[in-house]
Parts: C-alpha cells; sequence; structure tokens
C-alpha cells in the first residue's frame, strides 16, 4: 500500500478572493455550541405484532408442504337447454333474419296528411270573455274605490214587543 501524498498546487480548486479571505480569517471559536439529541422512534407495539403476523404468513406460504394436499378430480356439469330455451331462441333467430332480410322495396309509398284542428267560433268567443275577466281582474285600479264607513244597527225591541213576547 503507498502512503498518501499531498495533492500538488494546480490540483486544488480555484476559490474567488473574498472567500478565501474569510476562510483564512475562520476561528472555531466563533461558533455556537448546540447539544446533539439523537433521537430515535420506536415502533408501537401495533407495528410490532403486525410485523410479527406478516413474518409468520409468509413463513407458513415459504414453509407450506404440497404432498400434504389431497388429490381431487373437477367435475364439469353443462346444463343442456330446455325446450322452452331452444323455442326462444329460434324465435328470436327468426326476427333477427326476418329484420335482417327485409326488402324495403316491397313498401307502399305513403304520404301521411297532416290535420290541424282549428277552433270554433264559440270557443273562440268564450276564450276571449274569460281574456277579458281577467284583465279586468289583473288591472284593477284600487284607488278609484270611494271611502266608506260601517254603521252597524243594532234595533232594540219596544215596550210592546217585550209584553207580546212574555205572554207567548
Amino acid at each position: 500500500m503507498a502512503a498518501p501524498t499531498s495533492p500538488t498546487l494546480k490540483d486544488l480548486p480555484k476559490v474567488a478572493p473574498d472567500v478565501k479571505s474569510e476562510l483564512e480569517g475562520f476561528t472555531p471559536d466563533k461558533l455556537k455550541h448546540t447539544e446533539t439529541q439523537e433521537k430515535v422512534v420506536l415502533p408501537t407495539k401495533e407495528d410490532v405484532q403486525q410485523e410479527k403476523t406478516h413474518n409468520a404468513l409468509l413463513q407458513g406460504v415459504e414453509g407450506f408442504d404440497a404432498d400434504q394436499l389431497k388429490k381431487t378430480e373437477t367435475q364439469e356439469k353443462n346444463r343442456l337447454p330446455s325446450p322452452d330455451d331452444l323455442q326462444q331462441e329460434k324465435t328470436h333467430q327468426n326476427l333477427l333474419s326476418g329484420v335482417e332480410t327485409f326488402d324495403k322495396d316491397s313498401m307502399k309509398n305513403v304520404t301521411p296528411a297532416e290535420k290541424t284542428h282549428l277552433p270554433s267560433t264559440e270557443e273562440i268567443q268564450q276564450e276571449k270573455t274569460m281574456q277579458t275577466h281577467l284583465d279586468g281582474i289583473e288591472k284593477f285600479d284600487a284607488n278609484k274605490l270611494k271611502h266608506t264607513d260601517t254603521v252597524e244597527k243594532n234595533p232594540l225591541p219596544t215596550a210592546d214587543d217585550i209584553k207580546t213576547e212574555k205572554s207567548a
């Protein structure tokens, strides 16, 4: 093993003159003393339990013995369609083939007749009457009303009325 050698002047990095003067005037006495606190976060009880469960699961999968499995045979059951199912499928196929092979040229040309119903003169007159009533109600001017005072009249019975009622 060779002894370490000092780098030559040309191998050293170039430093700006103002930074160089600051570095030469630096003294470690200017540094503040701080206490280093190591913070070690310990896992919680739940984290430890979860990791143990995960490791146990992995070991169970890795150490599984396939020779302990029993040999089984799979039975495939194919359900055959019922006569109703067959009839429905035939009907559906016939409808599809009828639509696909339909000849449009065999159709007759029909022009639709548009019918519009015009109201009779009586209906028009009824609607006009209704509209004039509604306009009269909506455009009624309450300022045209006159102020009135209500007078209650309650006539008292005369002496003769009282005598006739007592005798009856």
